[in-house]
């Protein structure tokens, strides 16, 4: 038997890729911590589904901090293996690719993904289905935060005296008022103008 270096670089393409140098890899390669990379390659069928999620084209740590979090958490309480997870890769990746195209924020997504565990269902469906699609026009979203200012002059009064913490409140009561769904960035941003022209 004569062992080539072509015929031992075949063998060793076709070997599954060991835990060690493939947590190496997810540092490197996905820019994960070397915790993230040791709990993703535990096993090889989390680092598999990992992969196939990246594979679909989202943010390498969205997708880590997605299964550690929120799917790890959904795995356990029912007690079963990431290889039985009824959300598939692509899936999972689409309910990201909803966060990062503003169609729903992080708060619903996590909504989302209890139904998606639930029923197997897309994050498209669920959130059409539920009406969770996240509200980024500020025509709609100018008469709410209107009337919250107009409900809490004396909360208004102390912002515009300095007492700029109080934006939180308000930025929590706009979410309130939308069962979650406006767009807190856009929520944030509407705030500061319209605090900050009314006090002229």
């Amino acid at each position: 038997l004569i062992l080539t270096p072509e015929w031992i670089e075949e063998v060793r393409r076709e070997l599954p890729e060991l835990p060690g140098p493939r947590r190496q890899r997810f540092v490197e390669q996905y820019g994960l911590s070397f915790e993230d990379a040791t709990t993703l390659t535990a096993t090889r069928a989390m680092a598999d589904y990992y992969e196939a999620v990246v594979a679909q084209g989202v943010e390498a740590r969205a997708a880590a901090n997605w299964i550690l979090s929120e799917l790890m958490y959904l795995l356990r309480s029912a007690g079963a293996d990431i290889s039985a997870c009824p959300i598939a890769p692509p899936h999972l990746a689409g309910l990201i690719k909803l966060i990062d195209e503003g169609t729903i924020s992080g708060k619903i997504a996590k909504t989302v993904i209890q139904e998606m565990f639930q029923t197997g269902k897309t994050a498209e469906e669920v959130v059409k289905e539920k009406g969770l699609v996240q509200l980024s026009d500020p025509a709609q979203l100018e008469p709410i935060i209107d009337e919250i200012l107009g409900a809490h002059p004396d909360k208004v009064s102390a912002y515009r005296g300095g007492k700029v913490g109080l934006l939180g409140f308000f930025v929590g009561q706009v979410m309130k008022a939308t069962q979650g769904k406006a767009n807190p960035q856009l929520v944030n941003q509407l705030l500061r103008e319209k605090l900050a022209s009314s006090s002229e």
